[in-house]
């Protein structure tokens, strides 16, 4: 795709691309000469002096995604970007089958997302201009990765802020309805066409395999989805894993994984709403050794954090009172809006309200195969911490 027409970015829109950040907004856009919805285009200071180029988007309010910076852009960056990506998974997970090859923003593609999931890829274009790109991402992707299949989750709600239709579908080869895949020494099944997100929650592969450390006795899997964290607990020697969802679907996902991996009398299964759970077993004065809680976003927007607020705190106050004694919960925030210390203070609230003495054990964030950008808080969206109860 070649630049064709120019932005002109007000004084504040300029510091932010200087400051390295992708994003900006309609209001510091000044003016654009020659643009077309979901190209390439130009981007200048009021002063003319070039800043870099982006993609441009006609409707949605973040009008310019910068993928280079400076006068130049060279004609192959699309290909050196995928090569860029590419190279970094096989450094930090080498022989991986199933993780994020491209991660947006984090990889210079601003509104592209690429997952593998052993032999197939699942890609999302979630911009006027990702979609521009689509042909080209995947006949590039085909020659350097020679996947049996590429399937577009193009079904994210943000495409209609960019004048896009929400789809599903085949772009290249053949993709079965269920594949399975290797994480860590665990086989899962995804289900790529209908799954959440695009078959598994990817930015949770490495925590869930850093949980095995803490799996102990009885162990709580709340909001499980398709068992990440309690299937790997209970292969790691766990005695019984309590894996809880609101979806039978998601259930019957986990029960099929843990028949899979010759776990099934080790995890057991229950529908129900957690924050109810949670109430009902406090009262029946139940006891776990681990707990993990990973519930969906919260708040998926500033005017909810703070009833996210309350939700994380009530959530995290009732697992603190199942713990035993020198327990430990995993919790997680995966809410861009609720900033790591905003998560640390509710947990400080959530301990202080269950007359928990509670130590942090280790701070984590989304899988490495999810950069996140210094300086651009927008990509730094999951949060995981581990807590021990001291007393």
């Amino acid at each position: 795709m070649e630049p064709g027409g120019t932005a002109i970015v007000t004084r504040r829109g300029e510091g932010r691309v200087q400051q390295g950040h992708p994003w900006i907004f309609r209001s510091d856009v000044a003016r654009a000469e020659g643009v077309a919805p979901g190209t390439v285009v130009r981007v200048r200071a009021a002063s003319g002096r070039p800043l870099g180029f982006a993609f441009f988007s006609s409707r949605s309010e973040i009008t310019l995604r910068v993928i280079q910076r400076g006068a130049d852009l060279p004609d192959d960056w699309l290909r050196a970007r995928l090569r860029a990506a590419l190279a970094w998974r096989e450094s930090i997970a080498p022989g991986a089958t199933t993780l994020r090859l491209v991660h947006g923003e984090g990889d210079g593609l601003p509104s592209i997302v690429v997952d593998r999931y052993e032999r197939w890829l699942v890609v999302q274009t979630l911009s006027e201009a990702a979609e521009a790109l689509k042909p080209a991402l995947v006949a590039l992707l085909v020659e350097l990765l020679q996947p049996e299949g590429v399937l577009e989750r193009n079904d994210p709600r943000v495409r209609t802020l960019e004048g896009l239709d929400q789809k599903v579908g085949l772009l290249h080869g053949q993709v079965p309805e269920m594949v399975t895949v290797q994480e860590g020494d665990l086989q899962l099944q995804a289900d790529l066409w209908r799954g959440q997100k695009t078959g598994l929650f990817l930015d949770q592969r490495e925590n869930h395999q850093a949980a095995r450390q803490y799996a102990r006795g009885r162990v709580l899997d709340a909001f499980t989805y398709g068992g990440g964290f309690g299937l790997q607990m209970a292969a790691a020697g766990a005695e019984e894993v309590l894996a809880v969802d609101a979806s039978g679907d998601a259930l019957a996902r986990v029960n099929a994984n843990a028949a899979l991996n010759g776990l099934s009398g080790r995890v057991h299964t229950r529908e129900a709403n957690v924050f109810d759970l949670l109430r009902e077993l406090h009262e029946r004065q139940e006891r776990f050794q681990a707990i993990v809680l990973d519930p969906p976003a919260f708040a998926k927007s500033k005017s909810a954090v703070q009833a996210a607020w309350r939700g994380y705190k009530d959530i995290n106050l009732r697992a603190l009172r199942l713990l035993e004694p020198g327990g430990c919960l995993i919790t997680c925030s995966c809410s861009q809006h609720i900033h790591e210390s905003d998560f640390e203070e509710i947990l400080a609230e959530a301990a202080h309200d269950a007359h928990a003495t509670v130590a942090v054990v280790e701070k984590r964030r989304q899988a490495r195969d999810h950069p996140v950008l210094l300086g651009v808080p927008e990509t730094y969206y999951l949060k995981c911490t581990v807590l021990r109860t001291v007393s």
